[in-house]
């Protein structure tokens, strides 16, 4: 994966804050949008919410389509240009179907596959927001140790002087991302719901072993699907990883959005945050388009580093 300069970050992210953050704090009313009365939250929207609203969707929408005009034409193309602001894209070290390369590398492919897995996982458990126990975390803490080492073997394998541990193999790769997707998953959701909802309570998504078991299977099933190589199942799981990958940036930032405009735990469903999960998707789109456009300045091609 590519490294985000941290000043790039900060910039793309305040580029956009310049708007959303001055629209929304003028036209909403008070400092609290709940109110709270015999201990249930109701939000009253005002009517300049809905222009908010408007005003932003035709602002995302202006921005999808100029990204959408200026990336490589064809579905597989945007997805392409997605995984081409975050990954390497390198041809050996991605799966390939019908003489293409997955958007994502095998690493980034399992990550964004075995954390979307985490997502569904975690939607069933709506507004759970207690950490993983004890047990669960030394799971999540082995796979990340996982994904590290077979991170460093393989870029050691890329130097001229030191050689690697093992011989790294895509498959591999394609395990380590999956198991820490859903790691990342484990975490997120968690985080998500302690800070956006008003109701959330503390009892955690995943705290037995036989759930850590359902991880497994989920993520050996992923793997084994992935590694089939077969067209018809490879370009779904090529679109799946690009639209998980749109998915948790877009909570991420929806949450950083929620604390920088200080209304956590305000909100009772997604219809009262949609506002601000715009302003995420909005973040999204620039951060997308912005480090998409500084990597083709500078490699001049639509191409893989290598």
């Amino acid at each position: 994966m590519t490294f985000y300069p941290v000043l790039v970050q900060f910039f793309l992210f305040s580029l956009t804050g310049i708007y959303c953050s001055l629209f929304i704090s003028l036209h909403t009313s008070g400092n609290n949008p709940i109110i709270m009365a015999s201990m249930k939250t109701t939000l009253f929207a005002k009517p300049s919410e809905k222009i908010i609203f408007a005003v932003l969707l035709i602002l995302s929408a202006a921005l999808l389509i100029g990204w959408l005009w200026f990336t490589p034409p064809g579905v597989l193309g945007k997805a392409q240009a997605i995984g081409y602001a975050v990954c390497h894209q390198i041809p050996e070290r991605s799966f390939q179907f019908a003489g293409k390369n997955m958007p994502l590398c095998s690493r980034c492919t399992g990550m964004h596959l075995g954390a979307l897995f985490g997502l569904l996982y975690h939607f069933w458990h709506f507004k759970k927001g207690g950490m993983p126990g004890r047990k669960v975390m030394l799971f999540l803490g082995a796979a990340l140790l996982f994904f590290a080492l077979d991170g460093i073997n393989s870029f050691i394998s890329l130097t001229p002087f030191i050689d690697p541990l093992y011989t790294p193999q895509n498959w591999l790769r394609l395990s380590s991302g999956t198991l820490l997707g859903f790691s990342i998953s484990a975490i997120l959701v968690p985080i998500f719901n302690q800070t956006i909802w008003a109701d959330w309570f503390a009892e955690p998504s995943i705290k037995t072993w036989k759930q850590v078991l359902l991880i497994v299977v989920g993520s050996a099933l992923i793997i084994l699907l992935v590694t089939s190589e077969n067209p018809i199942i490879l370009y779904p799981l090529s679109l799946l990883s690009v639209l998980n990958l749109l998915i948790i940036l877009t909570v991420i930032h929806t949450i950083l959005w929620v604390l920088l405009l200080k209304k956590e735990n305000l909100f009772l469903n997604f219809s009262q945050l949609k506002t601000y999960m715009l302003c995420g998707f909005i973040t999204v789109i620039v951060q997308i388009a912005l480090m998409d456009f500084i990597r083709y300045q500078l490699t001049g091609t639509w191409n893989s580093f290598y």
